[in-house]
């Protein structure tokens, strides 16, 4: 099965530590990253897909965040 997560965050060093937390447990980045203006809120977002080849068969009840 191939897993697919969208990692969202501000643009901090937060970001970065969540995309390289991934890419250690074994997550491949997927695409470009993309960056947005949340004018609500006066900061910019970043969001990055990456994507996994795990076991098993896909269910809604995976929590991709435990693969």
């Amino acid at each position: 099965m191939k897993a697919y997560r969208l990692l969202t965050e501000d643009d901090t060093s937060a970001f970065c530590h969540k995309v390289t937390a991934a890419l250690n447990a074994g997550w491949e980045l997927y695409g470009s990253p993309a960056y947005t203006f949340d004018a609500a809120r006066g900061v910019v977002r970043c969001a990055q897909a990456v994507v996994k080849e795990v076991e098993g068969e896909y269910s809604s009840d995976v929590k991709l965040g435990q693969l």
